[in-house]
């Protein structure tokens, strides 16, 4: 290496040199640039959507101490009397959390095998035609662009309170936000296989099973799993207007000022949120390991 470079003249180390030191220059000012732009894109959007950080820093007390508000009074005295009192109706909560669980699987479920059909054909590498390809991939687009309360809310004038809006609302914006994961993957994979069979003659549907599925179920369950944690949040929101699930108590307790209540509720859905994020983590890992080892 050494002596490659000493053969070279002094004068066209010289020139390598400048050109080096341009080229780290032009990326300096491009990083540069990239700043600059990005500050006053920031100060434009925070002006207009009147980011007050004075107005923010004055009233932040507000905020706080409403947490303190929806704390119950616990002491060591009487510890079990008082968590009794905070849970008092934990029963008809754990069936609503329960109730918005489910709501979650069977959205997730839906939606997801629904994505898996679409997303083959909405895959560049993969879709048999264009006009096919455009159509599923701008009805991906309105899927997951359409907030899911939004359609909930839809769906609950529709067919009224329950579950069921809630199940339609949360799988048809899975559709479409696992539409576009699934798609990625896909557009990702090795095409030697799929040339492979359809040099046999194969149908697209064949070609799809035996050379494309292979290669993404891994990472087709590793984004469900993910999008059920999702989900199981997106149905405590959707509760909130009336789609099923512990949201419409919380937003009863929410409207009441039900202090301790709203809290017990809260506490009951971290944790189980946090529950499923660790399993679905552990899953996701494994299957991780699994696609690694292929």
């Amino acid at each position: 290496m050494s002596s490659g470079l000493l053969s070279l003249s002094h004068e066209r180390i010289e020139q390598l040199l400048a050109g080096y030191a341009r080229a780290v220059a032009r990326r300096r000012w491009q990083f540069f640039a990239g700043c600059v732009i990005m500050l006053v894109l920031t100060l434009f959007a925070a002006h207009f959507g009147e980011v007050d950080l004075s107005y923010l820093a004055h009233h932040i007390a507000a905020f706080t101490s409403y947490f303190s508000r929806i704390l119950p009074p616990l002491h060591f005295a009487s510890f079990r009397h008082d968590v009794a009192e905070w849970y008092w109706n934990l029963g008809g909560w754990l069936k609503l959390l329960l109730d918005t669980v489910l709501i979650a699987y069977l959205a997730t479920l839906a939606g997801a095998l629904c994505a898996f059909a679409a997303s083959f054909y909405a895959a560049t590498n993969l879709s048999p035609a264009a006009p096919i390809r455009f159509a599923m991939t701008r009805l991906l687009e309105f899927c997951r662009t359409v907030p899911d309360i939004v359609f909930a809310l839809l769906f609950v004038a529709a067919f009224g309170l329950g579950p069921l809006p809630g199940v339609l609302a949360i799988a048809i914006h899975t559709f479409g936000a696992l539409g576009k994961l699934f798609t990625e993957v896909i557009e990702n994979i090795d095409m030697k296989p799929v040339e492979g069979v359809r040099s046999t003659g194969a149908t697209f549907l064949e070609t799809v099973r035996f050379a494309a599925v292979p290669q993404v179920l891994s990472g087709f369950a590793s984004y469900a799993l993910l999008r059920f944690e999702i989900n199981v949040r997106s149905g405590t929101v959707i509760g909130l207007v009336g789609a099923g699930g512990i949201g419409q108590d919380l937003f009863v307790a929410i409207r009441k000022f039900y202090y301790t209540d709203v809290s017990a509720i809260l506490l009951m859905i971290i944790i189980t949120v946090a529950a499923i994020d660790v399993v679905t983590g552990h899953i996701r890992q494994r299957l991780a390991g699994l696609e690694a080892t292929r």
